[in-house]
């Protein structure tokens, strides 16, 4: 199995990126090719392809196209072509998506690609789709994303993930016209495995394996969910502080909980998101990763090699699309 890794992609590339990959290169069993510039990626001793371009984490989506010597682009492309099993990158949304859509390609019968995380809930995960790729989306694309959520949360060991569909209340009769047509169209082809409309809180209650959204409200709710654990763990540590001696026992005698709370809640431990739809294993980690989050991309990205991901959802939207159960 190979990993290609966008070296000049992110807020923090390519010192973190760099980082990252060689931190990975300890968790893992596939081979790590970097992509980028010879100066910069030769002195890791890990293989790579050289690149002269970068596309910018301010430019436009249509970079990615024009950019043919890019980072980014070369990564797709090695992909595409079959050189590699998988690419990760931190490089901008926009390039990345149009580029994982134009340069790798859609899956038949997939008219809109989107962003799908799983993200720790009190019952193991929560598959979020879309996180971040479609502002703004059709009823029909809706109900495409629930089929590649159900593909997903299947191959992540639910046999009969159950859909909600996020909105601002639970009550059918709630949200604008577009969530209305979606809600119907979803409880009319899903049949027992939707489970109507659910709230933002219930992504992290478990209540379902899948939540549905455009990529507007997805992302919203992503970042929301990353600033809440931030500030979860943030308020402990002061809190402890400001207890005095006997809170200071407490913390040392309850550190091993604490470290596995930490690294449950740490967005660093579930920022590698795929990009479902296209025909290749396409991983987007945060703009800001550094290398924690970096390795972490990576080992999502071995574990959707490891686990068939796209041959998967190949095979399972058709199923669900006829009999709602992804079987």
């Amino acid at each position: 199995m190979k990993i290609a890794v966008d070296a000049m992609g992110g807020d923090r590339a390519p010192d973190e990126i760099l980082k990252g990959a060689l931190l990975a290169l300890k968790e893992i069993e596939s081979e790590i090719v970097l992509v980028g510039p010879r100066e910069i990626v030769e002195k890791t001793g890990l293989p790579f392809v050289e690149t002269t371009e970068t596309v910018n984490m301010d430019d436009p989506p249509l970079e990615v196209l024009r950019k043919k010597n890019s980072s980014m682009h070369v990564g797709l492309k090695l992909v595409a072509e079959g050189k590699v099993d998988a690419f990760v990158s931190a490089g901008a949304t926009g390039p990345l998506f149009l580029g994982a859509t134009s340069i790798v390609g859609k899956i038949k019968g997939v008219e809109r690609p989107a962003l799908g995380v799983a993200v720790p809930s009190l019952k193991g995960f929560t598959v979020l789709i879309d996180a971040g790729a479609n502002a703004k989306v059709r009823p029909e694309h809706l109900l495409d994303f629930s089929f590649m959520g159900i593909a997903y949360a299947r191959v992540l060991g639910v046999e009969s993930p159950r859909v909600g569909l996020l909105n601002i209340g639970s009550e059918e009769n709630k949200g604008h016209e577009d969530l209305k047509k979606a809600f119907s169209l979803l409880k009319e082809h899903l049949g027992d495995n939707f489970y109507g409309n659910v709230e933002g809180h219930d992504i992290n209650l478990g209540t379902v394996h899948v939540v549905v959204t455009d990529g507007f409200s997805g992302n919203v709710a992503l970042k929301t969910m990353e600033g809440t654990a931030k500030l979860i763990t943030s308020v402990m540590k002061e809190s402890i502080k400001e207890g005095g001696l006997f809170s200071l026992i407490g913390a040392f005698l309850m550190k091993k909980s604490f470290d596995r709370m930490r690294e449950r809640l740490d967005p660093r431990t579930y920022g590698g998101t795929f990009i479902l739809g296209i025909r290749g294993i396409v991983v987007k980690a945060h703009g800001s990763s550094d290398a924690k989050a970096i390795r972490h991309a990576i080992r999502v990205a071995e574990r959707g090699i490891m686990m068939n991901l796209v041959r998967e959802i190949e095979r399972g939207i058709p199923h669900v699309r006829n009999s709602g159960d992804g079987r």
